[in-house]
């Protein structure tokens, strides 16, 4: 049994997805970010980083319980586990890691502050705003010319690299992205989000979905971008 600590943000989302589709055994806590569980020293001890998600497979390598927090590695761990995801060959796998290194790096946190600064920073400030869009979309094109030579993100195969990928991709509007512009994207996007096991995942946490969407409060921006997440523990 795998004990999974999330929230539904695209981070989180791969994880819920990556589980469906292995069909491994997984028990969801939710950490709700917005009220600062994620400071808990119980989800520290996991997680210290103080980021979700995190995983603890009562079931690791050996027979022994691992944690792991990054979602990046635990999609490699989750594949290695299972021997789903990741292809055998290393010409291909190597691609599969190359795409899920450049989501990592590139899309998660370029698309993180494009919708940082356009939605949620307290100033309008113009140079972010442009800097970070301009950004996002320039990731969009790489993405789409890479989808106009390949079925997926590493190739003829579905892995880690469109799961960790696709949930960022959703909500385009959010970070100054049409996909009219990128059709190769959006031919990708539609077919990842037909499949029944993404449907799933992104359904894991569905209940808190709204509230997690509303408007910040006072209390949560300072939590989620103001000193809360700066304070020494």
């Amino acid at each position: 049994m795998i004990d999974v600590y999330s929230w539904p943000t695209p981070n989180g989302h791969k994880v819920h997805i990556m589980l469906e589709e292995t069909g491994l055994k997984y028990r969801v806590h939710g950490v709700n970010i917005r009220e600062g569980e994620q400071f808990r020293p119980e989800f520290l001890r996991i997680s210290p980083n103080h980021r979700i998600p995190a995983i603890v497979d009562h079931d690791g390598p050996g027979g022994k319980p691992l944690s792991l927090f990054e979602s990046g590695a635990i999609l490699l761990y989750l594949a290695s586990k299972t021997g789903k995801l990741l292809p055998a060959d290393l010409h291909a796998r190597w691609t599969c890691v190359q795409w899920l290194m450049w989501q990592m790096g590139g899309v998660g946190p370029m698309f993180g502050q494009a919708h940082h600064f356009r939605s949620y920073s307290r100033e309008k400030l113009q140079y972010p705003i442009e800097r970070y869009t301009k950004e996002a979309n320039r990731l969009t094109r790489i993405l789409d010319r890479r989808l106009g030579e390949a079925r997926y993100a590493a190739g003829s195969e579905y892995s880690i690299a469109d799961i960790a990928i696709f949930p960022w991709m959703r909500n385009p509007e959010r970070r100054g992205i049409n996909f009219d512009e990128y059709p190769n994207v959006k031919r990708w996007f539609d077919e990842i989000g037909a499949r029944p096991a993404v449907q799933r995942g992104l359904q894991v946490l569905a209940e808190v979905q709204a509230a997690n969407q509303a408007p910040h409060t006072d209390k949560s921006w300072e939590i989620m971008f103001g000193k809360v997440q700066f304070q020494q523990r």
